[in-house]
């Protein structure tokens, strides 16, 4: 295997696992040693990286820290990111 595939195959990202929610789409993907967790509303997208090694059950811990306390501050914060980004939009007159 050349140098370069080594290289491509450390920073290959994959998707592993995608939760339902009513109000949200979340990825959990995984790279680098590191679950990215992706949660998308609309346009708008939070991202959130942790170590591998901070977890103790992998990917079952990711599922336990994404808890129903989170996901309500994961809700607020779009709201505000949403009224940011309109308000630059009226700044602007868009």
């Amino acid at each position: 295997m050349t140098w370069w595939m080594n290289v491509l195959k450390y920073f290959h990202m994959r998707i592993i696992a995608e939760l339902p929610h009513p109000e949200f789409k979340i990825s959990i993907l995984n790279m680098n040693d590191k679950f990215i967790v992706k949660i998308e509303q609309g346009s708008l997208e939070q991202t959130y990286k942790i170590a591998g090694i901070d977890l103790l059950d992998g990917v079952n811990s990711v599922f336990e820290i994404l808890d129903e306390a989170f996901l309500k501050t994961v809700s607020a914060r779009f709201t505000e990111m949403r009224k940011d980004w309109v308000d630059t939009f009226r700044r602007y007159n868009y």
